[in-house]
């Protein structure tokens, strides 16, 4: 009994570990492709960027969630991660190519607390799409 409790917690405090390591480096490359700081902008009680930051964090962590679930190795849930992460970060751009009419990174750079949040609903509804997918 005392290996499975041991197992157990070493697999759960890797996993964990791998999954912030990952948001990390996600959360970084969103960054990149945004023309916004989100750290800054958050701490300026940009309301609007920290619904579409909350959406890309709980989108990813939501897909790795249903990564973990349905994979027994680490490296398979780190590879679902990533290719989900992917389909997320293109879900950005389609998000972003479907309305020409006005630029998404600028209207919740200027706190447009609608386009935030459905910023938010679109990562949050893709990384179920995402997650219902993953075998």
């Amino acid at each position: 009994m005392t290996d499975f409790w041991e197992y157990t917690l070493i697999e759960t405090a890797a996993r964990y570990s791998v999954v912030i390591l990952c948001l990390v480096v996600f959360m970084a490359i969103f960054e990149i492709v945004t023309s916004y700081n989100n750290w800054k902008e958050i701490k300026n009680g940009n309301l609007a960027v920290a619904m579409a930051t909350g959406g890309k964090i709980f989108g990813i962590a939501n897909i790795f969630r249903f990564s973990i679930e349905h994979n027994d190795s680490l490296l398979e849930t780190m590879g679902w991660g990533l290719f989900g992460f992917i389909l997320l970060l293109s879900g950005y751009f389609i998000y972003e190519f479907l309305t020409p009419s006005f630029k998404i990174d600028e209207e919740i750079a200027t706190d447009n607390r609608a386009v935030g949040f459905i910023s938010f609903i679109i990562s949050v509804g893709l990384s179920y799409v995402i997650g219902a997918n993953i075998i």
